[in-house]
């Protein structure tokens, strides 16, 4: 049995003042089965996660009480991804026909402030600066730099892609390209990471409705199949967020054994896919999980990004709508974010920011502490 993506819907990323997290959730389902021509009574299920605005299946109280199941989810940034895994699982295995995904969230200004406690660490780590992931992330991207002869000039292209792709992106936060001097010379706040090579907590909702797709066409003369939807943790030896110790030898990071199950599950392989969607916390996440994902070997991101090989024109465009750095990350909802965009190009609904070529196969990848990633596949 396979399974259809019918209906997609967003909230703006960025700041909403006058809405809570819970009602921009609410707004993107309501997008989202308008989209499908369907309505909130007609769902069988829900999965959804949220980390800072509330209970997920509290929408009930914003969109009806219809007595379905919903699912809480929480996985970290990889919460997106493991409520599409979950709803995915849920049709494939025959028990339901048709139901919604969704995330939201709203994050206070500032950065995170996880707690060592809550992750099974001592406060030793916290204490030492780790567990403030500007400087985790730039302590792994100075290592990955260091280990595959990356210079700055790649870290700088990646923000750069990104702003010009969010400019483009009409629900995107950041709408204002930025410069290549304006990126090089903004403040640094981790070496080697400077100011606009980080993404912001921010707000939003996305939500897609989901469907068994031998009857996806009762509703939609569209539809999108979900070929592949993987979630997997990390191995020991894994260079991860929140890691306390390394061992010896580097083991494969959970985006490697995640990508590989869902080419696996599709019956396809990287060279197949037509556009991408990338976690992208920072530049220098984007340029590892090129690698991680199987889209290049490590060491040639450098050459691929001087040659616009990750633009909306080349070859492997990559986070079209301008990826975490120019929409922010509302947790809960950032997942889901990437495959709505995926959906809208295979659709051909990108307007400026659309991929040439008629794209027929999208791809999605999130990652989550402490080493949770999530990839999905669709195509036509």
């Amino acid at each position: 049995m396979e399974v259809a993506i019918i209906g997609i819907g967003l909230h703006r990323f960025g700041r909403s003042p006058d809405m809570s997290g819970l009602q921009q959730g609410a707004a993107a389902v309501r997008a989202a089965l308008a989209d499908a021509g369907l309505s909130w009574k007609d769902m069988q299920f829900a999965y959804g996660g949220s980390q800072d605005a509330g209970n997920a299946d509290s929408l009930v109280n914003e969109l009806g009480l219809t007595s379905l199941q919903f699912t809480n989810i929480w996985n970290g940034c990889a919460t997106g991804g493991s409520s599409l895994h979950a709803a995915y699982s849920a049709i494939k295995s025959g028990q339901y026909d048709l139901g919604v995904v969704v995330g939201f969230d709203k994050h206070p200004r500032g950065a995170f402030n996880p707690q060592p406690a809550d992750w099974g660490l001592d406060d030793w780590y916290g204490e030492t600066g780790l567990m403030l992931t500007t400087q985790f992330f730039a302590m792994k991207i100075q290592r990955y730099m260091h280990d595959h002869g990356i210079s700055e000039d790649a870290l700088v292209r990646v923000s750069e892609k990104a702003f010009a792709n969010g400019s483009l992106t009409p629900t995107a936060w950041r709408q204002q390209p930025l410069s290549y001097a304006d990126i090089a010379n903004s403040a640094m706040v981790s070496d080697p990471l400077r100011k606009y090579m980080f993404c912001s907590p921010a707000e939003g909702g996305a939500a897609l409705i989901l469907c068994n797709a031998d009857k996806a066409r009762q509703f939609t003369r569209k539809p999108l199949l979900l070929k592949a939807a993987a979630v997997r943790t990390r191995h020991y030896g894994s260079f991860e967020v929140f890691a306390p110790s390394q061992a010896m030898h580097v083991a494969d990071a959970p985006t490697v054994t995640a990508s590989r199950m869902a080419f696996e599950l599709a019956g396809i392989g990287p060279e197949d896919v037509d556009v991408m969607q990338l976690q992208d916390t920072d530049s220098g996440t984007e340029i590892i999980h090129m690698a991680e994902n199987g889209f290049c070997e490590h060491g040639e991101q450098e050459q691929l990004l001087r040659d616009g090989a990750t633009q909306i024109g080349g070859r492997m465009p990559v986070n079209t709508d301008g990826g975490c750095l120019a929409n922010g990350e509302p947790v809960g909802a950032s997942g889901l974010r990437q495959v709505y965009e995926v959906c809208v190009q295979l659709r051909g609904e990108g307007g400026a920011r659309q991929v040439p070529n008629d794209p027929a196969v999208g791809y999605t990848h999130v990652y989550g502490a402490p080493g949770v990633s999530g990839v999905n596949i669709i195509t036509r």
